[in-house]
């Protein structure tokens, strides 16, 4: 039942529940699978333990293995520990260097001592000796990239990792000229993006998490094609090996909601989940859950037929204009040559950042699929399926060109 165009740039198991798919497991580094969706946990701040243990116990009866935690309120970090007891082990767990409380307020640091207050505050409460991935906090502007990356708060992860008290160097970011910096470093394995058909549709300029509002009205008629500097990120990513992890999956709820949302109509909790999984990269998105029912939801996309999942018919409401660009959506299938025309395009994206010089991922990942662009014998049936004017045989034949095949 699984979509075969949602997996594309990566390995992946998926694991049988009592005959029920329940989860795919996508690796996020080398032994590190991560499962497709995973848990935010910013909803559980200022919840009582009994309803934060509902939701810990929910995710992990889904299979759910992988949990952002930000906050650094002692409360919620120490339900958060207790709700998780002996599976601990059990979890990939984002925790964020930086994120403090100064004034009971929710704060950023790059002082390294106080940091590392709040860090060695976070393994206490989650009964724990080590973060899978230790997170730089909130990387936005280029102050933030200083802050960072020219100071010795730097120097304090990568002595974390030497420690083994985080196993894998990560970031956050909503700005993608910023994110493209911090994965430019060469110094972090894992980027945690937002990451959502609305907010890839707007300039990259925008700041998405302060320009929305409450209805996206901020944006007015901002929203229009993929811009082609968030999609570079994606791409820049895979090429370089970095996982990203997705926030802001639903939008704040605002995708969701009949109300609020940017397009014609709301999508579905199942779509925006799907959205973010088919960009290059992306090895899990995560969902801001409050309730057993939420995680129930959102672990209810493995059930999700092909249709179900369908995203563009939303995204291609008179609002937008995606017209000429691929979004991997898989509506050019059946190929009759047996061209995964989806894949092709991922791969296509990923050497298009690199003109005249093919990442050697890319290169190996185009060169195992079954039929490779050459095999395009040009008969249409692709064009006239593709809901946004995709160019797809002249795409063809320039992935031809860059591959050799």
């Amino acid at each position: 039942m699984f979509s075969h165009f949602g997996i594309i740039f990566t390995q992946c198991v998926i694991i049988q529940n009592g005959g029920r798919r329940s989860m795919e497991y996508r690796e996020i580094a080398p032994g590190v699978r991560a499962g497709a969706v995973g848990l935010g946990t910013e909803q559980l701040d200022g919840q009582p333990y009994e309803r934060v243990k509902e939701v810990i116990d929910a995710a992990f009866e889904r299979d759910m293995n992988c949990m952002d935690l930000f906050m650094p309120g002692a409360e919620v970090r120490e339900n958060i520990g207790r709700a998780l007891g002996r599976r601990r082990k059990d979890f990939i767990i984002q925790g964020h260097i930086g994120s403090t409380d100064v004034g009971q307020q929710y704060d950023i640091s790059r002082d390294p001592p106080t940091c590392a207050k709040y860090f060695e505050q976070l393994l206490r409460a989650l009964r724990t000796d080590y973060i899978d991935i230790g997170m730089c906090f909130f990387v936005d502007s280029d102050k933030d990239f200083r802050d960072v990356f020219d100071t010795g708060f730097i120097d304090y992860v990568l002595r974390l990792r030497r420690e083994g008290k985080i196993r894998l160097i990560g970031a956050s970011s909503h700005n993608p000229v910023t994110a493209r910096r911090v994965v430019e470093t060469g110094l972090v394995e894992t980027l945690m993006f937002s990451v959502n058909p609305a907010f890839d549709s707007v300039p990259p300029a925008a700041n998405v998490i302060g320009d929305f509002g409450e209805d996206f009205s901020g944006f007015g008629g901002k929203i229009g094609g993929i811009n082609p500097v968030r999609a570079e990120l994606y791409a820049l990513c895979e090429a370089r090996g970095v996982a990203v992890t997705t926030m802001k999956t639903l939008g704040a709820g605002l995708l969701i909601s009949p109300e609020r949302t940017p397009f014609s109509r709301p999508l579905t909790v199942g779509q925006c989940i799907h959205y973010a999984l088919n960009r290059p990269a992306v090895k899990s998105a995560l969902i801001g859950c409050r309730s057993r029912a939420e995680v129930e939801e959102a672990a209810r996309y493995f059930s999700l037929s092909d249709e179900e999942r369908d995203y563009t018919g939303v995204i291609a409401s008179p609002q937008s204009d995606l017209t000429g660009r691929c979004v991997y959506c898989g509506h050019c299938a059946p190929c009759p040559s047996g061209i995964d025309v989806a894949a092709v395009h991922r791969y296509l994206d990923v050497a298009r950042l690199t003109p005249g010089q093919v990442p050697a991922a890319a290169a190996a990942h185009y060169r195992a699929l079954r039929h490779g662009g050459a095999a395009c014998v040009e008969c249409g049936s692709c064009e006239s399926r593709c809901p946004f004017g995709v160019p797809v045989m002249e795409d063809m034949k320039e992935a031809a060109r860059v591959f050799g095949a």
